[in-house]
């Protein structure tokens, strides 16, 4: 029997920080994949999540801005490339790689995004605001690049610290 929840890897593991690969083809092994990663965002409280987050490197990404409040809502991005982006915000972001942690990004505020969907449809969009911010968020996963990479040397110093004293803790 399988278990309810997929594993979230966290900050330190080595699948994180590795490039994901194109998604060639969409069977029912793909399509219960992205079930089951929907369940634990959602289990998680989370917003978005890629798939080298619980340990697959292929690109397909998540996201629900309503936690499963709006099921309509729910997006599911496969092979998701940005074509443009506009302006600049910086905002605290949160990751579930990073329990406990947010740190203050610089991302665009409005994308131009081509995907396909879990039909195999392409689709050309834009997003913007905080969908757009969760969107740039999750395809830097996707290439190996995680919040900690965004921010100055002496921040990610203080932040690895602040990541050793929540595994002291066991808040990790």
């Amino acid at each position: 029997m399988e278990k309810e929840t997929l594993d979230i890897f966290k900050y330190g593991d080595k699948i994180l920080k590795l490039q994901a690969i194109e998604i060639k083809n969409i069977d029912e092994n793909l399509i219960n994949l992205s079930k089951n990663m929907t369940k634990a965002m959602y289990f998680s409280n989370g917003i978005g999540l890629a798939a080298p987050q619980i340990g697959k490197l292929i690109q397909l990404v998540i996201i629900d801005l309503t936690v499963g409040e709006d099921p309509d809502e729910s997006l599911i991005l496969i092979n998701p490339q940005i074509l443009e982006s506009h302006g600049n915000e910086t905002d605290d972001e949160g990751c579930l790689s990073f329990p406990g942690i947010t740190l203050n990004i610089d991302r665009k505020i409005k994308i131009l995004l081509k995907t396909i969907d879990i039909n195999g449809k392409e689709i050309t969009r834009e997003f913007e605001n905080l969908k757009a911010r969760v969107i740039q968020h999750e395809i830097d996963h996707l290439k190996g690049v995680l919040i900690i990479d965004r921010i100055s040397r002496l921040k990610k110093e203080i932040t690895k610290n602040k990541i050793k004293k929540l595994k002291l803790n066991g808040e990790w």
